[in-house]
């Protein structure tokens, strides 16, 4: 994949010159040992206190920010769809990049969460998988197709790992099929799943459909996450 030239954007995220003093949480009455740990690694998470600091929905927003940096994606007018968009970290980071705050470009969002009104995203309240939403989503578009579709998709955990791997790949496979029928030529899908390897039916559609298909783990996803995003670029286009 050719890697555009220019300016890079802007480094914002964690600093690494300053050390963060360790935040420890002991568990209360009524409280999970595992609530417990959740709420240490929140505090103590220097993504979480950038994401708060930089004015930014979620710590998830550096993950997309990331990905951007390095395989520069997200340009000046871009039509964006976000799929399940809430808290909002990736339309605030999309609108942002592609300028849809100052008019340029659309940014289209969908989550059965509430989602706070964005600058420049277009949002709509209803579940992505839901009978009628990519009808919806396409009439919301200015021009009928978009450049990118972003899925940060998850869906609830039961516990069971191939459970759960099941539900994930299934978010993205229908997030995959739905961005081959929205992208215009040359557009970019980024899909949340889960480390173990995307599965072969995915694998095999992203490869048919884009020129250039990698994983990618950025740095502001946690290391003992299995949490991993596939990132596939220049899209062939639909066959007639």
């Amino acid at each position: 994949m050719k890697v555009m030239k220019g300016k890079r954007p802007k480094k914002s995220g964690p600093s690494g010159g300053q050390r963060q003093l360790f935040t420890r949480v002991k568990t209360a009455r009524g409280r999970r040992n595992s609530s417990t740990r959740w709420l240490q690694r929140q505090l103590n998470d220097p993504y979480v206190a950038a994401a708060k600091h930089e004015g930014l929905r979620s710590r998830a927003a550096f993950k997309l920010q990331e990905m951007d940096d390095k395989y520069k994606f997200l340009k000046r007018g871009h039509v964006v769809v976000d799929l399940g968009a809430a808290p909002g970290g990736w339309s605030q980071i999309a609108a942002e990049r592609c300028q849809a705050v100052s008019g340029h470009g659309q940014i289209a969002a969908i989550d059965y969460l509430d989602v706070e009104a964005l600058p420049g995203v277009d949002f709509i309240k209803m579940d992505f998988l839901e009978e009628g939403a990519e009808e919806a989503l396409l009439a919301l578009l200015k021009y009928g197709r978009a450049d990118i579709v972003l899925s940060d998709m998850a869906a609830p955990t039961v516990g069971h790992q191939r459970t759960d791997h099941l539900r994930i790949m299934g978010l993205a496979e229908a997030a995959a099929d739905f961005a081959c029928r929205i992208l215009k030529p040359g557009g970019t899908f980024v899909c949340k799943v889960l480390q173990g390897g995307t599965e072969q039916t995915l694998l095999n559609l992203l490869k048919r459909n884009f020129r250039t298909v990698r994983h990618v783990k950025p740095p502001a996803s946690r290391k003992d996450s299995a949490e991993l995003y596939v990132l596939a670029s220049g899209f062939r286009g639909l066959e007639d």
